[in-house]
């Protein structure tokens, strides 16, 4: 490295074609690596299953006063199973340091009151103390159709806005296939660290669609830059696409790191103080943030490369830059010389001209076929 690269730094020798990855030419690679997690987390869906809260499945929220110290909302989990009433499916939070909420599955009358005289022993309280809401399973599949919807709302405003701004419906498509790796990873790494699927979950997936078409759009808005000119140059589609993706890759990876940090310590505080809403949002913007960043990268940018590079206009392109290399290397070796014969199947190579002996041979036999 000279000492002048030592001075320009990585980011402008990255953005200047100087410094880069070819992401193209290894694009098979990063397909393979995303499409193996997609599949992986499919699996994992298919087998574990996603913990639905009772906000979608219904059940009844009990919510009891204690006093809560570290240990106490396992103590009080461990206990749940001794109760009198069966098979709750209890899961158990922590309200700040003075309550806890008890999440059971759908009860009978019958079966919440004996379950609040438990509850009531088991914290040290009165029964009125303990109070709960019902969430029948009506709401719960209302709140699932909602959240269906709501994604699906969100997709097709995407799809229309990218294609208006960009004028380029490849664009739409490779943006919804990236978003759709985002949304698979972060719901698969929910099903296998057995989370419970909460509003807040939904809440942290939708704005992690929402990041990663940001940084979707920026490399595409790059690529647009880049490639404006582009039948002007010796360039192809996928060279100038790679050099968007390098141009933005440290711009990218800085705001990845610094929009984590705040969220890594969100999860974090969530896990210690045993905060199902902050771990539920935390876990989800973590990991879509990551896989967004990534997607956006080695996903979106390729495959609308891979698209764009099959249309008559990009096989046209790419057909005349070999016609220009091909008349500057006969150019550079010289045929321009007298008595060269070349033949090749490049249109409009410039003939030879003939020796002059031969163009007076051919001069009057012409003169002659005139005369007569």
């Amino acid at each position: 490295m000279t000492q002048t690269e030592e001075r320009e730094g990585i980011a402008h020798r990255l953005y200047t074609g100087k410094l880069s990855y070819d992401f193209m030419a290894n694009r098979k690679l990063w397909f393979a690596i995303t499409g193996g997690l997609v599949v992986l987390s499919l699996l994992v869906l298919m087998v574990r299953q996603l913990s639905l809260g009772i906000e979608f499945l219904g059940g009844t929220d009990f919510q009891a006063p204690v006093a809560v110290q570290a240990g106490t909302v396992e103590e009080i989990r461990s206990a749940t199973d001794e109760f009198t009433v069966p098979e709750l499916d209890a899961q158990v939070f922590s309200i700040g340091d003075s309550a806890v909420r008890i999440q059971t599955r759908s009860l009978t009358p019958q079966e919440i009151t004996q379950t609040r005289t438990d509850i009531a022993e088991l914290v040290g309280t009165s029964t009125d103390e303990v109070t709960y809401n019902t969430i029948g399973g009506s709401w719960g599949a209302k709140i699932s159709r909602d959240a269906a919807v709501a994604v699906a709302v969100f997709i097709v405003l995407v799809m229309g806005l990218i294609a208006v701004y960009f004028r380029d419906w490849r664009m739409s498509v490779a943006a919804i296939i990236a978003l759709a790796h985002d949304m698979v990873v972060t719901l698969g790494v929910y099903a296998i660290v057995g989370f419970t699927v909460t509003p807040s979950t939904l809440i942290g997936i939708l704005t992690v669609l929402g990041y990663s078409l940001y940084d979707t759009v920026v490399v595409f808005d790059k690529v647009r830059e880049n490639t404006k000119d582009l039948a002007e140059t010796n360039k192809t589609y996928s060279q100038q696409a790679n050099l968007a993706i390098n141009q933005v890759l440290v711009r990218s990876v800085n705001t990845t790191v610094i929009g984590v940090l705040p969220v890594l310590a969100m999860f974090i505080a969530g896990v210690v103080g045993n905060s199902n809403p902050l771990k539920d949002l935390g876990l989800a913007l973590l990991v879509g943030m990551i896989a967004g960043a990534v997607s956006s990268i080695v996903i979106a940018t390729p495959l609308l490369a891979w698209f764009k590079e099959r249309t008559p206009e990009m096989v046209a392109h790419r057909a005349e830059m070999e016609k220009r290399r091909a008349r500057a290397e006969y150019r550079a070796q010289g045929h321009h010389a007298a008595g060269t014969t070349t033949t090749t199947a490049v249109a409009d190579v410039p003939v030879a001209p003939l020796p002059r002996q031969q163009r007076r041979t051919h001069t009057s036999r012409a003169d002659r076929k005139g005369g007569r």
